[in-house]
């Protein structure tokens, strides 16, 4: 039957171009039926040969062939598209978390930069404070400075005008005096004023002048000791650097009249950077003092404000914190002895010197004792001097200034005189201006004072040592004074 098939499939296709075709059927010789089907070719007369046939078989078999070869590419086709929509589905259903980790990585570096850009925010917000700051200050400076050349160049003047006073009047002859005396009387040519006018004319240190006698040799031990005019300010000398932060400033004190079971040695400080400053360190030993090993720590039942306490005849004295309130602590018993409040001084921040720290209300110990420099509103902001009672603390006598107080950066009283620094922070600072408790009368200096550290926060006199003791950026120095004889 499929040969029958297929001998039909070949009489089709040779007869393609027919235009008629035919199917009879009838009897063969035995009786059996049989179908005759016939077409009509314009070219042949009959129907194909056998071998033409099986040619037109095979072709068809190779088409055949050709067509499962493709079926079967199709089918591999196929097979790889759906491994490929398997693999996409799979990549679109695992797509998700991926996103989901990836956004998650994300999210933490954009925080991760946000927190940096907060850092670095902060960082320049107190970098501004601070160039705010040393604007103020600096500006602060300026006006101090031209106030001080103004009152210079008034100097200048009057120095001017006194020198051509002298030169018109009549001087002694040298040359008519016996040669061995002519350099002992040098200093009978002109008096003293005339000559300490002419050392600052010519930018020699008074000190040079004041340093020996007329006969030229050195002041006595007992000379120095004696009371006089600050007329130089040696370099300071590093005894102790602050271990942590809360030293940046702070005060360092020694007793000029200490009593049992004190003694000349024995050496206290406050260190003040903080809210509640309470501890006060205790010395027996210089030696302990510069190693760092205090022999005993005080804790103050009252905090103590910025660096203006000093110690005196075995008590400390200290202003506290936020009040305009000074306290005497006695340092052998622990207890507070007396309380008084500065009638009208300025507190915390009201007129502190001008490098700040709260030091309204500062105290001071000379030659005549115990002594408290502070203002008021009454006095516009100008140093007010007031000598207390060292026993109960009571205003005994009062001297207003005419300087400033945060126009100068620190102060200390020698032999009743008030003296001023005028920068804190300026490595040639001077001690600028003196103010006379004797004869209530103010003066500009230029004596010259050095802030080694660049941040001197405290100022005292030690009239026992006859030196000032400072805290300069985190250091406890000292300075070696001289006095011109009274």
């Amino acid at each position: 039957m499929p040969a029958v098939q297929l001998l039909l499939l070949v009489c089709l296709a040779w007869g393609v171009g027919a235009r008629t075709a035919q199917l009879r059927k009838a009897d063969d010789r035995r009786g059996r039926c049989q179908y005759t089907f016939s077409v009509a070719s314009p070219h042949e007369s009959s129907c194909p040969e056998p071998g033409q046939a099986m040619l037109a078989i095979q072709d068809l078999q190779r088409d055949s062939s050709t067509q499962r070869a493709d079926l079967e590419a199709t089918k591999a086709r196929l097979s790889s598209l759906e491994s490929l929509l398997q693999q996409l589905t799979r990549d679109q259903s695992a797509r998700p978390q991926d996103t989901e980790e990836g956004m998650q990585k994300e999210l933490g570096t954009l925080r991760r930069e946000r927190d940096q850009l907060e850092s670095q925010t902060r960082e320049l917000e107190t970098a501004y404070s601070n160039l705010l700051l040393d604007k103020s200050t600096l500006e602060e400076e300026k006006r101090h400075l031209g106030q001080e050349n103004e009152d210079l160049a008034r100097r200048l003047e009057s120095s001017n005008q006194e020198v051509a006073r002298l030169r018109r009047s009549q001087c002694p002859q040298a040359r008519d005096m016996p040669r061995g005396s002519r350099e002992a009387s040098k200093w009978n040519l002109e008096n003293l004023d005339f000559q300490e006018l002419k050392s600052e004319l010519t930018e020699v240190p008074v000190s040079r002048i004041l340093k020996e006698s007329p006969s030229g040799h050195s002041r006595s031990k007992e000379e120095d000791m004696g009371c006089g005019e600050l007329v130089w300010v040696g370099k300071p000398i590093t005894l102790k650097t602050a271990e942590a932060i809360t030293g940046k400033y702070g005060v360092w004190m020694r007793d000029p009249k200490p009593t049992y079971p004190y003694t000349e040695e024995t050496t206290w400080r406050v260190d003040t950077v903080g809210t509640d400053v309470r501890q006060v360190f205790e010395y027996n030993l210089i030696s302990q003092f510069v190693q760092g090993y205090p022999s005993k720590v005080h804790v103050l039942p009252t905090p103590l404000e910025s660096t203006g306490a000093v110690v005196y005849e075995g008590s400390l004295y200290f202003q506290g914190s936020e009040s305009r309130t000074v306290i005497k602590y006695e340092l052998s018993t622990e207890t507070v002895k007396a309380e008084k409040d500065i009638p009208g001084a300025g507190y915390h921040g009201q007129f502190p010197y001008s490098w700040g720290g709260y030091t309204d209300i500062d105290l001071a110990v000379d030659e005549t004792g115990l002594w408290v420099i502070y203002s008021t509103e009454a006095s516009k902001g100008a140093i007010v001097l007031s000598k207390l009672n060292p026993e109960n603390l009571e205003v005994e006598q009062s001297w207003e200034t005419n300087i400033r107080k945060q126009s100068v950066a620190n102060a200390f009283i020698i032999c009743g005189t008030l003296y001023t620094i005028s920068s804190y922070s300026s490595a040639d600072a001077t001690v600028n201006f003196a103010y006379d408790t004797g004869t209530s009368s103010s003066k500009a200096l230029a004596i010259p004072f050095k802030n080694r550290y660049k941040y001197s926060s405290m100022v005292d006199y030690n009239p026992r040592e006859k030196k000032l003791f400072a805290w300069d950026n985190f250091n406890m120095v000292t300075y070696d004074l001289r006095l011109s004889k009274m």
